[in-house]
């Protein structure tokens, strides 16, 4: 098993001969085992990054492993939840959680989808796809997901439809699955909120590249947030600085001693988020990078 969960090195994305790229120049290493927060604005390339890792799109430049491997080649030890979430709406929840058994015979596990669904879900097993609400979808294609028992676990927006009780009490599961399992679990959003606490790997992307990756707690050691009179901020690596009246507000990573007046603290997940989207030009910090390119995939 590798040690290594997903390691992209200089991945790039465009769509169509002359399109914008969608990633550009993307090189991470996310150790396995860990939970991972993909965090970006929408059209950031957060999607394009997972359907890369799923095996559902071919890179324009770069490589790209999964578990060690071609992202297909992984294909059975990966399952992925996709924002529309599809599934065939003629069958019931039983019939569905069975196609999932035949279609992954060697690793399913039914009383893993089982619970996801019928015990914390409470769903209806013989109710149709069709006739569930949003929320109810997303509990099946988690259980869909959780069934196959994966070591790669890919969510894209997964709590979107849900209310925030449903959604505590399924990032609770999530959690208890990794942990339980050493499921490395791979989430994006761009609600901040809903993932502090739960993640210790932060991937942060803006405008198709990565802007920061590493672990939670290293990035936000790496930061400081300072608060005082207008001042010099060199010689740190300003983030972001606004200035009210006479007071500056600054996120920094630091170079040596702070100013002796200023008030500094810890950033937390969201000031850190925050900071560099709204500064794009912001030198990134890569704390995992790729090692050496090899070609591509």
């Amino acid at each position: 098993m590798s040690n290594t969960a997903i390691e992209a090195a200089g991945l790039g994305k465009r769509f169509g001969r002359r399109g914008s790229w969608a990633l550009r120049a993307c090189s991470f290493r996310l150790p396995a085992g860990r939970v991972c927060a993909v965090v970006g604005p929408n059209g950031a390339g957060k999607s394009t990054l997972l359907s890369h890792t799923a095996g559902l799109l071919a890179p324009t430049e770069g490589a790209l492993t999964v578990l060690g491997t071609h992202p297909a080649a992984a294909r059975e030890r990966v399952a992925y939840v996709a924002q529309d979430k599809p599934l065939y709406p003629q069958l019931t929840v039983a019939q569905t959680l069975r196609l999932g058994q035949e279609l992954n015979p060697a690793r399913w596990d039914d009383r893993v989808a089982g619970r996801i669904a019928y015990e914390v879900g409470g769903l209806d097993p013989k109710k149709r796809i069709r006739a569930l609400s949003g929320g109810q979808r997303t509990r099946v294609a988690l259980a869909l997901a959780l069934g196959k028992r994966p070591e790669l676990l890919l969510l894209d927006e997964p709590m979107a439809d849900l209310d925030p009780l449903a959604r505590h009490e399924l990032m609770g599961t999530l959690m208890a699955e990794a942990a339980e399992y050493g499921t490395t679990v791979v989430m994006s959003s761009h609600v901040v909120a809903e993932l502090e606490g739960s993640c210790d790997y932060l991937l942060l992307i803006g405008d198709g590249r990565v802007r920061l990756a590493g672990d939670l707690d290293d990035l936000l050691a790496a930061h400081t947030l300072t608060t005082g009179p207008v001042r010099d901020l060199a010689p740190h690596t300003v983030v972001e600085s606004r200035t009210t009246g006479r007071q500056q507000t600054a996120l920094i990573r630091p170079q040596g001693p702070h100013p002796t007046d200023a008030g500094a603290t810890a950033p937390s997940l969201e000031e850190l988020v925050l900071a560099h989207l709204r500064n794009p030009a912001a030198p990134a910090l890569i704390l995992t990078p790729a090692r050496a390119q090899e070609p591509a995939v």
